[in-house]
């Protein structure tokens, strides 16, 4: 088959995984239900459709070439085998059995019976080939030593004694097979020595083995007859696949498959090979300005805190993100701010209103609490799944490919990751750069505020020095000392100066 033969199955199974996550985070925020019989219907449909999507997304693993398709494919297909691995034992709480059976599932859903048949990924031994051939053959190594396999004696010279050894067992062997062929004589002699048995009971015996003979017959005849008419009717419904004869077409799309793994090789070396050279080649052209425009930033977001604070902030350390989480923050309060918070007095009522609820259950609930009923557990795979659909929504599901009829590496998906992993291998070394500016300009700051302090007290002390000096005020010398005041009083008088 085609390129686009197998994109097109790899949409139906993504549609299939869509319609199934849709259906399966509803059920997990659905309330409990009591009802057995629904609960096993909506877990044995959940179950049939990633068997489906399973058996769809392994045959395009298997066979699908460009190599950053089969790395969402991968992802897709391990967590689809996740989830039904936990549907599975879903499906055991349920039944209380290890065996489940959908025959009414698949005629509602027209689904064949080997198209919802449970298969073992193809991968899980082709990319483990080496591994098993080791393991098996460390198996082997372990069995001839503890003697469960002979060692191969082709090659070994044998020496005289095992020669003699070998000879005699011989020869013993063949005295005993003429002994034994003695012994046969003399018995098959002594039995026709034996008084021939009467007429009567040989016609008796000879009825009775014809009897027995004719019902094991029939017996026969009608089983083989039956299985025939079964075989025939199966056949007819397609319930068995028709005698498989080795065609040149069959072999010819074994070929063609064995080809497409080949080619898939090339192209994933070709894709690793194009990792190291692209990510080369942003670090060395892009590196240098995006390690300038991230110092700049950081500088900039240094001197809006020191121009809010006063003093500079602290660079988080490198194993809680470095600078990225001091912008990742800040997206996230910018977001925060957006949001308003309800009101003292709604948040009153809803406690007062938690509260009554609250006691109400605690009135409602009797003395031994009722089992709740069936509910679908948390799954550790529903996330990926969700995330790796909407990958492959924006990504693959719309891309035009006739540019690309190899199925080569698309470089702009690669330039665009390994930019990200550039940037951040980057900004572990700005980040180093700018702690030590931020020791240096601290330590700036500190000498300057030491200077300022030193400036201050010296200019508080003179101005303690001065203040004091003018509050002493010289004493203005007495004109008049040996007068007394009455006198200066009625001199003031006489003259007309006070009337």
């Amino acid at each position: 088959m085609s390129h686009i033969t197998y994109s097109k199955i790899w949409a139906e199974a993504q549609a299939i995984l869509d319609e199934a996550t849709k259906i399966d985070v509803e059920q997990q925020s659905a309330k409990p239900t009591k009802d057995k019989s629904e609960a096993r219907r909506t877990v044995g449909r959940l179950y049939l459709k990633y068997i489906l999507a399973i058996n769809k997304l392994d045959e395009c693993y298997d066979q699908i070439v460009q190599p950053q398709k089969r790395l969402l494919i991968r992802r897709v297909l391990d967590a689809s085998i996740g989830r039904f691995i936990e549907l599975k034992h879903e499906l055991v709480n349920i039944d209380l059995s290890e065996f489940s059976y959908f025959d009414d599932l698949l005629l509602e859903m027209r689904i064949l019976p080997n198209e919802a048949e449970v298969k073992v990924p193809t991968y899980y031994r082709r990319e483990r080939e080496s591994e098993i051939k080791e393991r098996r053959q460390t198996i082997d190594r372990i069995m001839r030593e503890l003697g469960f396999f002979e060692d191969d004696a082709t090659g070994i010279i044998m020496t005289e004694d095992k020669a003699i050894r070998l000879i005699q067992t011989h020869e013993r062997g063949r005295q005993g097979r003429l002994r034994a062929q003695f012994m046969k004589e003399i018995r098959s002699l002594k039995d026709k020595i034996k008084v021939e048995q009467k007429e009567e009971e040989l016609e008796e015996s000879s009825r009775k083995a014809a009897l027995k003979i004719q019902k094991i017959w029939r017996g026969y005849i009608t089983r083989r007859r039956i299985r025939k008419r079964v075989v025939e009717e199966m056949l007819l419904i397609g319930m068995l696949p028709g005698a498989y004869t080795s065609t040149e077409e069959r072999k010819r799309a074994e070929e063609v498959k064995e080809l497409r793994r080949e080619l898939q090789a090339e192209r994933e070396i070709e894709f690793q090979n194009a990792l190291v050279t692209i990510k080369d080649q942003i670090y060395h052209t892009r590196g240098p300005v995006m390690m300038e425009e991230m110092a700049d930033e950081v500088r900039a977001w240094f001197s809006g805190y020191k121009e809010q604070t006063g003093k500079f902030p602290d660079l988080p350390s490198e194993e809680a993100g470095g600078s990225a989480l001091i912008f990742s923050r800040q997206g996230a309060e910018s977001e925060r701010s957006k949001s308003t918070a309800p009101s003292s007095k709604e948040s009153r009522r809803g406690t007062k209103g938690k509260k009554s609820k609250e006691k109400e259950e605690v009135k409602k609930r009797p003395d031994e609490e009722e089992d709740p009923g069936f509910k679908m557990s948390p799954s550790s795979f529903l996330a990926e799944l969700m995330v790796a659909g909407s990958e492959y929504d924006e990504t693959w599901k719309t891309l035009d490919e006739r540019a690309n009829p190899m199925q080569t590496y698309y470089e702009e998906f690669i330039k665009k990751e390994k930019t990200a992993q550039v940037e951040a291998e980057l900004r572990k070394i700005v980040d180093e750069q700018l702690r030590a500016e931020l020791e240096a300009l601290q330590a700036a700051l500190d000498r300057d505020r030491a200077r300022k302090g030193k400036k201050a007290k010296k200019a508080a002390k003179k101005k303690g020095r001065r203040g004091g000096k003018k509050g002493k005020k010289k004493k203005e010398k007495d004109l008049t000392p040996d007068r007394t005041t009455e006198s200066l009083f009625q001199e003031l008088v006489t003259n007309g100066t006070i009337n």
